[in-house]
């Protein structure tokens, strides 16, 4: 479950409520996500089985994350295995998150 930047999706907020089925869950991550991020989310813009699922994403890796998408287009597993590892888009994520680095460094070993 690990994203092609190194985030848990497990550990999402989004897929922990897509995966309970319950649409008070869905609603509550849609709230706080609308706080945290000041833009309007609907429950259904937060419905997501994994970034690498090629099933439901949330609304941002569908459509907005950078990271997602380059690393499609290059056909990788992860940012670990690209030549700018680690680009500007992945360098905010692993100064946020420095656990998405390690979760990285340990899909290369």
């Amino acid at each position: 479950m690990i994203a092609y930047c190194g985030l848990d999706c497990s550990k999402c907020d989004g897929y922990l409520a897509t995966q309970s089925g319950e649409q008070e869950k869905l609603q509550e991550v849609a709230e706080k996500w609308s706080k945290q991020f000041n833009v309007e989310l609907k429950p259904e813009h937060v419905i997501c089985d994994g970034c690498k699922a090629n099933k439901r994403q949330c609304i941002h890796c569908a459509t907005s994350c950078t990271i997602r998408k380059c690393c499609i287009e290059k056909e990788l597993n992860s940012c670990i295995e690209c030549d700018d590892f680690a680009c500007e888009d992945l360098r905010f994520i692993i100064d946020h998150v420095p656990e998405a680095k390690e979760n990285l460094e340990k899909l290369s070993r």
